[in-house]
């Protein structure tokens, strides 16, 4: 893993603002952060290849396009190798329907966010995912209502 990059608080004063809005030009993100175009853009390219910046992405509504459920799931496996592990991992990360995956420290293996249109969906969705490999254990838990989303990281202004 390589070294993290040292970012000054102009480097931050960028990251706040894309990762709030990715659709900000160049322009407007300089004006905002008091830089020239030209180093603007150097910067963000910096934060870009060095991997500070992963991607730009578009955040949808998932209420608005039909996916009203979500499901947290955690799951202890039933086979602990590293290959099994690796399969595992590789099968889910593919899986559409699998927004987050964390391999977790404690009592679960594996903890889902998972977002589907209903109960049908997801029970498709399980069936195929309790198909993948022997696991020991899986709780699903439905969502009732989000009361915080966040994309956007916490990045100190020191």
């Amino acid at each position: 893993m390589s070294e993290p990059r040292l970012m000054d608080t102009i480097d931050k004063r960028i990251l706040r603002l894309v990762q709030k809005d990715a659709s900000l030009s160049i322009s407007e993100i300089a004006t905002q952060v008091g830089l020239s175009q030209t180093p603007c853009w150097k910067r963000l390219q910096k934060l870009e290849s060095s991997g500070v910046i992963k991607r730009r992405i578009a955040l949808l509504d998932p209420v608005k396009l039909g996916l009203q459920m979500t499901v947290f799931v955690s799951i202890e496996v039933g086979d602990h190798s590293e290959q099994g592990l690796d399969h595992f991992a590789e099968e889910v990360a593919q899986m559409e329907e699998v927004m987050d995956f964390y391999r977790m420290a404690g009592d679960i293996d594996y903890l889902l966010r998972v977002v589907v249109p209903d109960t049908a969906a997801f029970d498709a969705f399980y069936k195929r995912l309790i198909g993948l490999v022997s696991l020991k254990k899986v709780t699903s838990r439905i969502a009732l209502e989000g009361i915080k989303t966040e994309t956007a990281l916490p990045i100190s202004a020191s």
